[in-house]
């Protein structure tokens, strides 16, 4: 289930960040949320931090499994 959500948080990332260099350094944003929303630069700048934070939180809930694995190991 981890590496599906980390999957999520890496394409809401990159649909993010598409959006924010799409739409102020050229003349459009790019990616799929542009066909849907109407969203500000600074929007796509949260949706890209969103992500982000998802993705960090996939990566410590794991490795805090695989140390409470480790542990149980152990003793």
């Amino acid at each position: 289930m981890r590496a599906i959500i980390g999957f999520i948080a890496f394409i809401v990332m990159i649909q993010g960040a598409m959006g924010f260099i799409g739409q102020v350094f050229f003349d459009g944003a790019w990616g799929l949320l542009p066909h849907w929303f109407d969203l500000p630069s600074v929007a796509y700048l949260g949706i890209f931090a969103a992500g982000a934070a998802l993705g960090v939180w996939t990566d410590v809930d794991k490795k805090r499994k695989q140390r409470e694995i480790a542990a149980r190991g152990a003793a």
